[in-house]
């Protein structure tokens, strides 16, 4: 994240933490502990516990995700119960207006400290104003944590996983990121009517998790940022549009890649090495291509193929491999005894791969060698013809909804004849830092804007499910931000 994009964020947000913490300090010390206390993270969690009478060890329950969310309002809520904030209103305030009322009822004299609220001594007292059952009030805990949840998820941050080892080593299977909906604005729901925390398909029922018969118009809020080249951003695959899913827009399977070239840009690939308007771009620092390996026969030990996070992708002969690693790792991996040869493989260029967008016979391009390509720029005007509908035809069709049909050489768009097209979106291109384990805007062409999801932070968790047990945590990449 760049310097800019932290001070604009911190700017946003520090008033309301602000006001948070003070509601909190004083509110500790209406119950008889140092304000101080409300200022450290997990510890202020520990003494609101106290405070409410519920069981310490419920912290454990706070480094569990999902389960965080709603213990974390749970003792939340408890705690604001001690000073006689019953009612669901006074809770739904709590939650979704806290830079609010927390510091009104910490400053305002009438809200004192009445006791620890969880127990049944508590309960006795002011059974009137707890006149509910158990089950109410954790059913009311629940929905709270779910609908401020929902808010923070759609507006704000979001987690996410890394699935697959398209942006090896930049980015490692088992990398938990936080993704950042500030940063490009928060787009407004398009499928309002959804499963909470549920994509686009229920947990083990398989089936939709969204009814689609409500279709909002994209809305973007204002971010910090566009955008920009470099990025590593997380978006709605755009191909899931296609039979036989058929998805809407936000319900789209979640990709992340990193930008490589922006609305306007011209964008092509020669030998490997992306150009953007002719300059050379900056390659990813841990960019993954494919080499070809040569040993003398000797199995390469499975401890320096994860040390190196090299993916050992096929076995070509009895001692050649094709493997997939940076440059660094190439550079350790030669020095190994029994390695003859570590050399890049880049396809040659002219070499037809039909799998490469445009998917015409007319651009002879491949994973390493095409372009150059125009990027659609939101009012940029195209000119149609054969060479250009085969680029073109999937964003004026799919992405921004028209009737395109080829008759000869005339195009029709909406049952006009057309000559030209001026685009309605903006759009990206997005790589893979792994570039021949990526599948990428080199398969299926470009990303629309209103498919952007956010920009992904820093890494709160990693996991290597390959090492042994005690070691599957990768302590170095915690807290990581992410380049």
């Amino acid at each position: 994240m760049e310097t800019g994009n932290y001070i604009g964020l911190y700017i946003i947000t520090a008033p309301f933490i602000i006001l948070i913490l003070a509601g909190y300090w004083k509110l500790f010390k209406k119950a008889g502990r140092p304000g101080w206390e409300a200022l450290i993270p997990v510890y202020s969690a520990y003494i609101m516990l106290k405070l409410s009478g519920r069981p310490t060890w419920w912290l454990i329950w706070l480094f569990i995700p999902v389960i965080n969310i709603i213990a974390g309002i749970g003792i939340y809520i408890d705690f604001i119960k001690s000073f006689g904030k019953f009612s669901i209103r006074d809770q739904a305030a709590a939650i979704l207006l806290g830079f609010i009322y927390l510091p009104k009822w910490g400053f305002e004299k009438n809200t004192t400290y009445l006791g620890l609220s969880a127990t049944a001594e508590f309960k006795e007292q002011y059974q009137k104003s707890l006149a509910k059952s158990s089950t109410r009030e954790w059913g009311e805990a629940i929905l709270f944590a779910g609908v401020a949840a929902t808010l923070i998820r759609t507006f704000f941050i979001e987690a996410y996983v890394i699935p697959s080892g398209s942006m090896e080593s930049s980015l490692l299977i088992g990398d938990y990121l936080f993704v950042s909906k500030v940063n490009y604005g928060a787009r407004i729901p398009i499928t309002p009517l959804a499963f909470p925390f549920a994509h686009h398909t229920m947990p083990l029922l398989n089936t939709k998790a969204y009814w689609d018969g409500i279709q909002l118009p994209y809305f973007r809020l204002p971010g910090l940022s566009k955008v920009k080249k470099g990025d590593v951003v997380v978006f709605n695959f755009p191909m899931d549009a296609d039979s036989p899913l058929y998805r809407p827009v936000d319900k789209r399977e979640n990709f992340i890649k990193r930008c490589q070239g922006a609305p306007g840009d011209t964008i092509a690939l020669l030998n490997a090495q992306v150009y953007v308007n002719r300059y050379m771009a900056k390659n990813p620092t841990y960019e993954q291509p494919s080499y070809m390996v040569r040993t003398d026969g000797t199995e390469i030990d499975p401890d320096v193929i994860r040390e190196l996070h090299i993916d050992a992708r096929q076995q070509l002969g009895a001692t050649d491999f094709e493997m997939l690693m940076t440059a660094q790792s190439a550079a350790k991996l030669k020095t190994y005894a029994h390695i003859k040869s570590v050399t890049e493989y880049i396809q040659p260029r002219n070499e037809y791969d039909p799998q490469i967008f445009p998917h015409d016979s007319h651009y002879k391009w491949n994973v390493d060698n095409m372009g150059p390509i125009i990027i659609p720029k939101q009012g940029w005007t195209v000119k149609l013809d054969s060479l250009t509908i085969p680029i073109y035809k999937r964003a004026i069709e799919v992405y921004e909804k028209n009737k395109v049909k080829l008759s000869g050489n005339d195009i029709f768009i909406n049952g006009q004849k057309a000559s030209t097209y001026t685009f309605k979106l903006n759009y990206y291109w997005m790589m893979g830092d792994n570039r021949h384990n990526s599948e990428d805007s080199r398969f299926w062409g470009f990303v629309p804007e209103d498919h952007i999801v956010g920009k992904a932070l820093f890494i709160w968790m990693s996991t290597d499910d390959t090492a042994p047990y005690l070691h599957q945590t990768r302590w170095d990449r915690i807290f990581k931000i992410i380049r």
